[in-house]
């Protein structure tokens, strides 16, 4: 219904799926207002889908090479424009994994995040230790959610494997695939902030590099704590170049990072979209896994 809703119907009637629903032929192959850009009727799509395919989107917001510009534009939007869930959710989160009221455990919890992402949302808080940190807390019933959604995104790879030759030798299978594993290991917390210090030991010598510290005392499965970082997210050219950034050099440190990871250390950063990429006003650059 969603793909209807938004002007895909055709899509849904040429791998049948139309035929699995009562509801009339019409409603599903309804159009879109011309108002809604193609662009926009993509982003509608993928939100309506839920948390997996807004993941989907953010994954392609970063391929300027495969897709124009003005689908690259709309689906940036959902690297930060998700709609967070409430402070008494965050809170009872907080106090179911740790067991204590959040009074007890922090000093400081702003109630109001800094950003909300497909899978959780960022809040600032202070350690009873003083130390200002970032608390990644994910989504309530998250997890069920996600499984559901990689069902149907396998089922319909499957169903439109069988309708086009293309889907299957692009190995569109494979990559659902191997979407799948990868976000189902974004569901464990601690396995990021391994991730984050195992790739924080590959720039211990590098001054323009700054990964955040993870406080393992106050992470959990759900929970993940690390260093407050004031950055400008790197897709922010303009304010960037206010901070007297030269952005030719930033670049170069970037790729130079990114190559070192992959050809040197062999342990990468597999998802540097501008809200995980973060640049700090004296210039440094910040990889994180916070989705600013």
């Amino acid at each position: 219904m969603a793909l209807g809703r938004h002007g895909f119907g055709y899509i849904a009637e040429e791998i049948g799926l139309t035929r699995l629903f009562s509801v009339p032929l019409r409603w599903i192959l309804k159009s879109e207002p011309e108002s809604h850009t193609l662009g926009e009727r993509i982003r509608l799509v993928l939100e309506e889908l839920g948390p997996t395919f807004v993941k989907l989107g953010q994954l392609a917001s970063t391929r300027s090479d495969l897709l124009p510009e003005s689908i690259i534009a709309e689906l940036v939007k959902l690297q930060d424009q998700v709609s967070p869930f409430s402070a008494r959710e965050a809170r009872a989160i907080l106090e179911k994994e740790f067991r204590m009221p959040v009074e007890e455990l922090l000093a400081e919890f702003n109630e109001v995040p800094l950003a909300a992402a497909s899978i959780g949302q960022v809040h600032q808080g202070l350690l009873t230790s003083g130390e200002r940190v970032a608390i990644k807390i994910q989504r309530p019933g998250i997890v069920p959610v996600i499984d559901r959604d990689l069902d149907i995104l396998k089922n319909l790879t499957a169903i439109a494997k069988k309708r086009w030759v293309w889907v299957g030798h692009y190995q569109i299978p494979q990559m659902v695939e191997e979407f799948s594993r990868s976000i189902k290991a974004e569901l464990d917390y601690t396995g990021e902030g391994r991730n984050m210090e195992r790739i924080s030991k590959q720039f211990t010598a590098n001054r323009k590099i700054f990964i955040p510290k993870v406080y393992w005392d106050c992470t959990t499965s759900k929970v993940l704590t690390m260093d407050f970082v004031d950055g400008i997210q790197l897709n922010k050219a303009s304010e960037i170049k206010a901070c007297g950034i030269d952005v030719k050099e930033l670049a170069a440190t970037l790729v130079d990072a990114m190559l070192h990871q992959i050809f040197i250390s062999g342990y990468f950063h597999a998802d540097p979209h501008p809200g995980n990429v973060l640049v700090l006003r004296d210039g440094r650059l910040v990889l994180s896994i916070l989705e600013w």
